[in-house]
């Protein structure tokens, strides 16, 4: 094991499972956390808590975040208390947030000054795939860093791609989102149209769900809407930021995609009615309404 000590900041729903799978892999993870009490169970587990971004980042040989949104990430790590100005040259930090490629290439640039390795590698599969160790883990900066790391990301994930130079793991996570939030539409509305012919939504989906139309969405997500289970693997909230971050990307390189608007458009109606921490299949809701 190269490393021995690694940092993690973000333990809500897959934070949570993945600094677990750490622990239980023999690294002694250290811990922060806004809200202390979601470090509770690894703290049981034997996490050690960090009081500080600062501290966590002084004691850890590598680093890793997954936080809300692009200002978290600026602030966890180029803010003067940040992991770039506190941890150790030589040290790897690993954003596995969904941000934007721009500020992935921004860290990058500064962890280099620095002598820090950087990677951007956000993660799909939501709280199941993290849950089984099973994320789909997509990866931009130094490949020899990405090499060096190898081991930690194979106690998270089980399709690991490099994908390129700094942003490229949150390029192809926008691709990863877009296709994501068509094929969360057409599965709510696949529910909807069985319903309304009178059909047995669940016999539906037994059928479709191996077929040509099978999907993680359908096979995983579709359930949930049936059940009525709208807790969040991934909360609508953070699926419209991921949205946004994509359209704005597509725009720069003018290119349309009407199916990504169409699905933010009825995600924040959605938010706007409540729903906001809702997760993605709440979707469902939408169109079996009044």
């Amino acid at each position: 094991m190269k490393f021995k000590n690694v940092g993690f900041i973000g333990t809500g729903v897959m934070g949570k499972s993945m600094a677990s799978h750490l622990i239980k892999g023999g690294y002694d993870v250290q811990v922060y956390n806004r809200t202390k009490g979601k470090t509770d169970e690894l703290l049981r587990q034997g996490a050690r808590w960090c009081e500080t971004v600062a501290e966590l980042a002084k004691r850890s040989d590598v680093i890793i975040t997954i936080v809300g949104y692009p200002y978290d990430v600026e602030e966890v790590y180029l803010g003067e208390n940040g992991i770039l100005s506190n941890a150790k040259p030589g040290s790897y930090v690993i954003d596995m947030t969904t941000s934007t490629p721009q500020l992935a290439q921004k860290i990058h640039s500064t962890g280099k000054g620095r002598g820090i390795f950087t990677l951007d590698a956000p993660v799909s599969g939501g709280d199941i795939g993290a849950r089984e160790a099973r994320l789909a883990i997509m990866v931009g900066g130094d490949q020899k860093a990405f090499q060096t790391v190898m081991p930690i990301f194979s106690l998270l994930g089980e399709n690991i791609q490099y994908q390129g130079p700094a942003g490229s793991g949150q390029y192809t996570k926008m691709a990863n989102q877009i296709a994501i939030a068509s094929t969360m539409m057409g599965v709510a509305e696949s529910l909807a149209y069985a319903k309304k012919a009178g059909l047995d939504q669940r016999k539906v989906l037994e059928s479709i769900s191996t077929g040509a139309a099978g999907s993680f969405s359908l096979s995983k997500l579709a359930p949930r809407m049936l059940d009525g289970d709208f807790e969040p693997g991934f909360y609508i909230k953070h699926f419209i930021k991921d949205m946004k971050i994509a359209l704005d990307s597509a725009e720069e390189m003018e290119l349309e995609l009407p199916g990504l608007s169409l699905a933010k458009q009825l995600y924040e109606e959605l938010a706007i009615g409540g729903e906001e921490n809702s997760g993605t299949q709440a979707i469902y809701k939408y169109y079996v309404r009044g």
